[in-house]
Protein backbone atom coordinates (compact mmCIF):
# COMPACT_ATOMS: atom_id res chain seq x y z
CA UNK A 1 0.00 0.00 0.00
CA UNK A 2 1.02 3.62 -1.00
CA UNK A 3 -0.63 6.42 -0.97
CA UNK A 4 -1.33 9.93 0.78
CA UNK A 5 -4.54 10.72 2.75
CA UNK A 6 -5.17 14.03 3.31
CA UNK A 7 -7.30 14.72 6.69
CA UNK A 8 -10.00 17.94 7.39
CA UNK A 9 -11.28 19.20 10.75
CA UNK A 10 -13.72 21.80 8.90
CA UNK A 11 -13.89 25.12 10.54
CA UNK A 12 -15.84 28.74 9.57
CA UNK A 13 -12.36 30.33 11.21
CA UNK A 14 -9.97 28.21 11.38
CA UNK A 15 -10.16 24.85 8.99
CA UNK A 16 -7.32 22.49 9.92
CA UNK A 17 -5.45 19.81 7.31
CA UNK A 18 -3.30 17.23 7.65
CA UNK A 19 -1.42 15.01 5.42
CA UNK A 20 0.33 11.30 5.62
CA UNK A 21 2.05 9.44 3.11
CA UNK A 22 1.25 5.68 3.82
CA UNK A 23 3.90 2.75 2.41
CA UNK A 24 3.21 -0.41 3.35
CA UNK A 25 2.91 -0.49 7.31
CA UNK A 26 4.32 2.77 7.88
CA UNK A 27 3.10 6.22 8.05
CA UNK A 28 5.06 9.65 7.71
CA UNK A 29 3.80 13.11 8.19
CA UNK A 30 3.71 15.15 5.08
CA UNK A 31 2.16 18.41 6.39
CA UNK A 32 -0.03 20.04 8.27
CA UNK A 33 -1.56 23.06 9.28
CA UNK A 34 -4.57 25.74 9.24
CA UNK A 35 -6.81 27.61 6.56
CA UNK A 36 -7.27 31.69 8.29
CA UNK A 37 -11.00 32.51 7.64
CA UNK A 38 -11.73 35.02 10.68
CA UNK A 39 -10.24 38.02 8.30
CA UNK A 40 -13.31 37.14 6.07
CA UNK A 41 -15.90 38.97 5.94
CA UNK A 42 -18.68 37.20 4.41
CA UNK A 43 -19.64 33.78 5.18
CA UNK A 44 -19.86 33.32 1.20
CA UNK A 45 -15.93 34.50 1.13
CA UNK A 46 -15.42 32.16 3.79
CA UNK A 47 -16.39 29.19 1.70
CA UNK A 48 -15.19 30.42 -1.73
CA UNK A 49 -11.73 30.12 0.55
CA UNK A 50 -12.12 26.69 1.68
CA UNK A 51 -12.67 25.72 -1.75
CA UNK A 52 -9.79 27.77 -3.55
CA UNK A 53 -7.46 26.33 -0.50
CA UNK A 54 -8.79 22.66 -0.61
CA UNK A 55 -8.27 22.13 -4.17
CA UNK A 56 -4.78 23.86 -3.99
CA UNK A 57 -3.63 21.30 -1.54
CA UNK A 58 -5.49 18.78 -3.20
CA UNK A 59 -3.26 19.31 -6.46
CA UNK A 60 -0.20 20.13 -4.66
CA UNK A 61 -0.17 16.84 -2.82
CA UNK A 62 -2.80 14.24 -4.71
CA UNK A 63 -3.96 12.69 -2.02
CA UNK A 64 -5.38 9.06 -2.97
CA UNK A 65 -8.37 9.50 -0.02
CA UNK A 66 -10.14 12.18 2.03
CA UNK A 67 -10.96 11.60 5.56
CA UNK A 68 -13.28 14.79 6.79
CA UNK A 69 -14.81 15.44 10.72
CA UNK A 70 -18.20 15.13 10.84
CA UNK A 71 -19.72 18.45 11.92
CA UNK A 72 -20.87 17.23 15.74
CA UNK A 73 -24.36 18.42 17.48
CA UNK A 74 -24.01 21.34 19.57
CA UNK A 75 -26.86 23.77 21.59
CA UNK A 76 -26.07 26.38 17.85
CA UNK A 77 -28.06 25.52 15.18
CA UNK A 78 -26.30 28.58 13.09
CA UNK A 79 -23.49 27.15 14.13
CA UNK A 80 -23.60 23.80 13.08
CA UNK A 81 -25.47 24.32 10.01
CA UNK A 82 -21.84 27.12 8.97
CA UNK A 83 -19.68 23.92 9.70
CA UNK A 84 -21.70 21.91 7.52
CA UNK A 85 -21.41 24.19 4.96
CA UNK A 86 -17.58 24.57 5.43
CA UNK A 87 -17.37 20.76 5.51
CA UNK A 88 -19.87 20.30 2.17
CA UNK A 89 -17.36 22.31 0.37
CA UNK A 90 -14.08 20.94 1.26
CA UNK A 91 -15.61 17.65 0.37
CA UNK A 92 -16.73 19.11 -2.67
CA UNK A 93 -13.35 19.89 -3.38
CA UNK A 94 -12.14 16.21 -3.11
CA UNK A 95 -15.28 15.06 -5.14
CA UNK A 96 -14.53 17.74 -8.44
CA UNK A 97 -11.38 15.82 -7.89
CA UNK A 98 -12.55 12.69 -7.82
CA UNK A 99 -11.16 11.75 -4.45
CA UNK A 100 -13.12 9.25 -2.47
CA UNK A 101 -14.37 11.09 0.93
CA UNK A 102 -14.85 9.13 4.17
CA UNK A 103 -16.65 11.10 7.38
CA UNK A 104 -15.72 10.28 10.89
CA UNK A 105 -17.38 11.34 14.35
CA UNK A 106 -15.74 13.31 16.49
CA UNK A 107 -15.55 10.61 19.11
CA UNK A 108 -14.62 8.07 16.64
CA UNK A 109 -11.19 10.18 15.38
CA UNK A 110 -10.21 10.59 19.24
CA UNK A 111 -10.89 7.14 20.34
CA UNK A 112 -8.37 5.81 16.96
CA UNK A 113 -5.77 7.86 18.03
CA UNK A 114 -5.51 8.17 22.14
CA UNK A 115 -8.25 5.17 23.03
CA UNK A 116 -10.55 7.11 24.29
CA UNK A 117 -13.56 8.80 22.71
CA UNK A 118 -13.78 11.99 25.12
CA UNK A 119 -9.66 12.70 25.01
CA UNK A 120 -9.13 16.44 24.80
CA UNK A 121 -7.69 17.90 22.07
CA UNK A 122 -4.32 18.32 23.47
CA UNK A 123 -4.35 14.59 23.96
CA UNK A 124 -4.83 13.89 20.89
CA UNK A 125 -1.66 16.42 19.35
CA UNK A 126 0.19 14.40 22.28
CA UNK A 127 -0.26 11.02 20.71
CA UNK A 128 0.05 12.54 17.18
CA UNK A 129 3.46 14.38 18.12
CA UNK A 130 4.78 10.63 19.38
CA UNK A 131 3.31 8.70 16.51
CA UNK A 132 4.63 10.76 14.06
CA UNK A 133 7.79 12.41 15.39
CA UNK A 134 6.64 15.88 15.19
CA UNK A 135 9.11 18.48 16.76
CA UNK A 136 7.16 21.37 16.57
CA UNK A 137 3.19 21.02 17.56
CA UNK A 138 2.09 24.31 15.58
CA UNK A 139 -0.06 26.98 17.51
CA UNK A 140 -3.28 25.99 16.93
CA UNK A 141 -4.75 22.44 17.38
CA UNK A 142 -6.94 22.65 14.09
CA UNK A 143 -4.04 21.76 12.26
CA UNK A 144 -3.53 18.43 14.56
CA UNK A 145 -7.24 17.88 14.23
CA UNK A 146 -6.81 17.62 10.88
CA UNK A 147 -4.30 15.52 10.94
CA UNK A 148 -6.24 13.34 13.22
CA UNK A 149 -8.63 12.39 11.01
CA UNK A 150 -6.17 11.42 8.42
CA UNK A 151 -4.42 9.29 10.46
CA UNK A 152 -8.02 7.76 12.07
CA UNK A 153 -8.58 7.16 8.27
CA UNK A 154 -4.85 4.92 8.36
CA UNK A 155 -6.15 3.33 11.16
CA UNK A 156 -9.23 2.16 10.61
CA UNK A 157 -8.20 0.77 7.41
CA UNK A 158 -8.81 3.25 4.66
CA UNK A 159 -11.94 4.07 2.57
CA UNK A 160 -13.12 0.41 2.72
CA UNK A 161 -13.23 0.64 6.79
CA UNK A 162 -14.24 4.46 7.82
CA UNK A 163 -18.03 5.50 8.51
CA UNK A 164 -19.59 7.02 5.42
CA UNK A 165 -17.72 6.69 1.80
CA UNK A 166 -18.73 8.92 -1.33
CA UNK A 167 -17.08 8.78 -4.14
CA UNK A 168 -19.40 11.05 -6.41
CA UNK A 169 -22.23 13.43 -5.92
CA UNK A 170 -24.71 11.31 -6.59
CA UNK A 171 -23.10 8.53 -3.57
CA UNK A 172 -23.36 11.56 -1.38
CA UNK A 173 -26.60 12.82 -2.22
CA UNK A 174 -28.20 9.02 -2.29
CA UNK A 175 -26.90 8.46 1.50
CA UNK A 176 -27.93 11.96 2.40
CA UNK A 177 -31.50 12.80 0.85
CA UNK A 178 -32.49 15.46 4.12
CA UNK A 179 -29.28 17.64 3.11
CA UNK A 180 -30.40 18.04 0.03
CA UNK A 181 -33.31 20.74 -0.58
Amino acid sequence: MDKVILGMDPGTTIMGYGLIHVKGKKMELLNFGVIHLSKLPDHSDKLKKIFERTLAIIDEYKPDEFAVEAPFYGKNVQSMLKLGRAQGVSMAAALYRNIPITEYAPRKIKQSITGNGTASKEQVAAMLQSLLKIEKMPKHLDASDGLAAAVCHYFQGGADGGEKKYNSWKSFVSNNPDKVK
